[in-house]
């Protein structure tokens, strides 16, 4: 049976100082989790840690915890505990907590597809609670945390501020993330626990970044970092007809697509789409490269014969690959490999189909089968598990992703407009130099576009650890796409890896 958790003194205290603002109310309540034979014991609890500026509560940053609990109820402060975050920017932390390693979990068909409502959860065998405590943390704008109106304000200044703008930054929202850690183990006196980060995608940018900011600047020591389909450096996720790497990166995962829809022209016997893939990612490092670095300076004979082989790895038409100079749009790809059968492929898992209902059209105009498919699941599962599950009990609506915190994202509004280059290598490598100690998992599905895999790949090969630290980096990637992990035999085979991972 769930209840409505005791408030913090600190709500108390904010609720003495001002009648308009009253702090809302979290819930908890005790369960149990059977997985592999073993049954877990756990609490549960939803609620929200207050977030300040000049000593005034500015924020609410909402999280849902799992402590697993011995007979008395008590938690050990010796296990580890993992703060889990999604990415974006602008995703509550619902598709990690729901679809991955929470112990209550949404369900898919074996590769990710979404079943026929109505939607349930089941208990989660591959969660993560059998060696780690969870705090799965939504941003400020996303699930149901939010900034605090300040009543002094006009309407208008009150309206900006219900937009959470200030948090929708990269350096201010790092902030928070680190302010809310320091504040939960304080909260929780779990400061002397092992600490792990987990992150997905921008979640996995953050990852990245923290590791040198929660060291240095909020004494926050960290025993591992779990990077999960990330997008680690922001000039590789755009491309022109001027530089090489996005187009480099992509090329591996399309080959994996062609191959395993049965359109490429390249395979070997005894290829499977993973071989098949790394084959293609050699190819192009060593023949695509020159050309798509060079152009016409490579001479017009052997230029043609590089693309034409491209066009036959990524099963496309060899002419279309010479129009297009070797740069092939993931937007392209995706709509046109199987447009004579009238579907097209996922950005996030181009494994995945859907139906084209625009199949008159050009250009690609959704839904994706994996990102658009899932979210009324992951919609379901959150709202049953934070109401039903837990007890909560808010007005609330819970946010899964915020396009307007997506478009309003910013960089950093003290950074000279010339400094784009923003990445989180740099932040990564960082802390790993300023804790040794520090083990690091990267991650990616082999069918995503988005955020493929190649590069991490390149990314770690290009890190100069020395011997000691590229020990401590593990690079890993499973069948699936963005969201590898609703893939029933990935999600099991991440689990069992990061079991391994935490025991180290």
């Amino acid at each position: 049976m769930a209840e409505p958790t005791d408030t913090t003194k600190q709500k108390e205290n904010d609720s003495e100082k001002g009648a308009a603002y009253v702090p809302p109310k979290g819930a908890k309540c005790l369960a149990q989790l059977t997985a592999g034979g073993k049954t877990i014991g756990y609490e549960a609890e939803a609620d929200w840690i207050v977030l300040r500026k000049d000593e005034k509560p500015t924020a609410e940053m909402f999280y849902t915890r799992y402590f697993a609990v011995d007979e008395d109820g008590k938690a050990n402060p010796d296990r580890p505990v993992t703060f889990i975050f999604n990415g974006g920017p602008g995703s509550s932390s619902v598709f990690l907590h729901l679809g991955a390693i929470g112990p209550r979990r949404v369900c898919f068909g074996p590769r990710g597809q979404a079943l026929p409502p109505p939607h349930r959860l089941s208990d989660n065998q591959e969660s993560w609670l059998a060696f780690t405590d969870l705090v799965f943390i939504d941003p400020i704008g996303t699930g149901l945390s939010r900034m605090i109106p300040d009543d002094k304000k006009d309407e208008k200044k009150e309206a900006d501020a219900k937009k959470d703008v200030e948090y929708w930054q990269l350096k201010r929202d790092l902030e928070s993330i680190g302010e809310f850690g320091r504040k939960f183990l304080g909260r929780f006196k779990r400061w002397e626990s092992p600490i792990y980060l987990a992150g997905e995608s921008y979640g996995g940018f953050r990852v990245a970044k923290l590791a040198h900011m929660l060291q240095e600047d909020y004494g926050i020591g960290l025993c591992g970092a779990i990077i999960i389909s990330p997008a680690l450096e922001f000039t590789l996720l755009d491309g022109s007809d001027y530089d090489t790497m996005m187009w480099l990166d992509s090329f591996p995962t399309m080959a994996a697509a062609a191959f395993w829809h049965k359109k490429s022209r390249k395979a070997a016997k005894g290829d499977d789409h993973l071989s098949y893939a790394r084959r293609a990612g050699e190819f192009a490092v060593k023949e695509l490269l020159p050309v798509l670095a060079s152009g016409d300076l490579y001479g017009a004979d052997k230029k043609n014969r590089v693309l034409d082989a491209a066009a036959d790895w990524i099963g496309i038409p060899r002419q279309t690959m010479r129009a297009k100079n070797g740069r092939v749009t993931i937007d392209w790809f995706v709509k046109n490999l199987l447009r004579e059968q009238g579907v097209f492929l996922g950005l996030y898992d181009a494994s995945a189909t859907v139906q084209d209902p625009f199949p008159d059209r050009d250009e690609w105009g959704g839904p994706d089968p994996t990102l658009h498919v899932s979210e009324r699941v992951f919609t379901a599962g959150i709202n049953a598990q934070l109401g039903q599950g837990i007890g909560l009990e808010t007005e609330r609506d819970y946010t899964l992703s915020s396009d307007e915190a997506n478009r309003s994202w910013k960089i950093d509004t003290r950074r000279h407009a010339l400094e784009t280059q923003v990445g989180a290598t740099d932040d990564l490598r960082y802390g790993m130099s300023v804790n040794p100690h520090m083990k690091v998992y990267l991650t990616h599905g082999c069918f995503d576009l988005v955020t493929p895999f190649f590069t991490a790949e390149r990314i770690a090969n290009l890190m100069k650890l020395d011997d000691s630290r590229k020990a401590m980096l593990t690079v890993k990637h499973y069948n699936g796409g963005h969201m590898f992990y609703t893939w029933e035999e990935s999600r099991k085979a991440f689990r069992k890896d990061m079991e391994a991972f935490y025991a180290r």
